[in-house]
């Protein structure tokens, strides 16, 4: 799937942002490219705002840090 630039950027401030919620303690390898392969998901499934994007990525959170740890 070929994204917009303004959509990268807006996945990469979510990806940021959903990244800067994670405690260090939660932080764990391969916690950053998990969560961006959530966003792609989610924007491969037509969420392309931001609020959204976040949203998505951010319910995920503690199933995909259970899965990595």
């Amino acid at each position: 799937m070929q994204y917009s630039s303004e959509l990268i950027q807006t996945m990469r401030q979510a990806l940021e942002t959903v990244m800067a919620s994670v405690p260090s303690h939660q932080s764990v390898f391969g916690l950053k490219a998990a969560v961006a392969e959530c966003i792609l998901h989610a924007a491969a499934h037509g969420q392309t705002s931001y609020d959204g994007l976040v949203t998505a990525a951010s319910d995920q959170l503690q199933a995909i840090i259970a899965m990595l740890t």
